[in-house]
């Protein structure tokens, strides 16, 4: 079978979540104790849990595999929570594969969904949000063209303390320029 490709980035591709090739991964990710802390999972989660993830209709989101050029899977992405009637959606990543974390990869995956979310699926904002304690997350938005745009204090628990959920957003405007530049590297 031909490889299936959904959006191509410089240094990724993301393609449709596969339940058969991707739960196993999704699941190892979702509980590593490492990434746990960044992302809404808090209790174990089981493949029978994951697989009712997957199966679960999506109509208002778009959710993708990042996987490297040469086909490794590294994490997912998605556009969550879209709202055409009023032209936003929120994003969410995971790069699940330790050894891809600070090289770009998540970056360029954002670059290239970013890109659909606003020339293709005609959207005018996109949000965002990161603990305040995640600064990659908050470094690479930055780089995609968010801004802060505010804060929750002391809004979710981790590790036994509440910390700060950073707001961020990207508009239009603000992205289409930045991407006409990030081709042009």
């Amino acid at each position: 079978m031909e490889k299936i490709i959904f959006l191509k980035g410089k240094m990724v591709i993301l393609r449709p979540l596969d339940k058969e090739k991707d739960l196993e991964n999704v699941t190892k990710w979702i509980n590593d104790p490492e990434i746990r802390p960044f992302v809404s999972n808090f209790v174990p989660l089981t493949k029978k849990d994951e697989e009712e993830f997957f199966d679960r209709k999506k109509e208002n989101e778009r959710l993708v595999v990042i996987e490297t050029k040469d086909g490794k899977s590294i994490g997912t992405m998605g556009l969550h929570k879209i709202d055409h009637r009023n032209g936003f959606a929120e994003t969410g990543a995971l790069i699940g594969e330790k050894d891809y974390w600070g090289k770009g990869y998540g970056t360029d995956a954002k670059m290239i969904l970013l890109n659909h979310a606003f020339n293709t699926e005609n959207l005018r904002k996109v949000l965002s949000s990161a603990l305040a304690f995640n600064g990659r997350s908050i470094g690479y938005n930055k780089k995609c063209g968010y801004k802060i745009c505010g804060k929750f204090e002391k809004h979710i628990f981790v590790n036994g303390e509440y910390v700060d959920l950073i707001h961020l957003v990207v508009w239009k405007e603000d992205f289409l320029p930045l991407w006409k530049k990030y081709q042009e590297e």
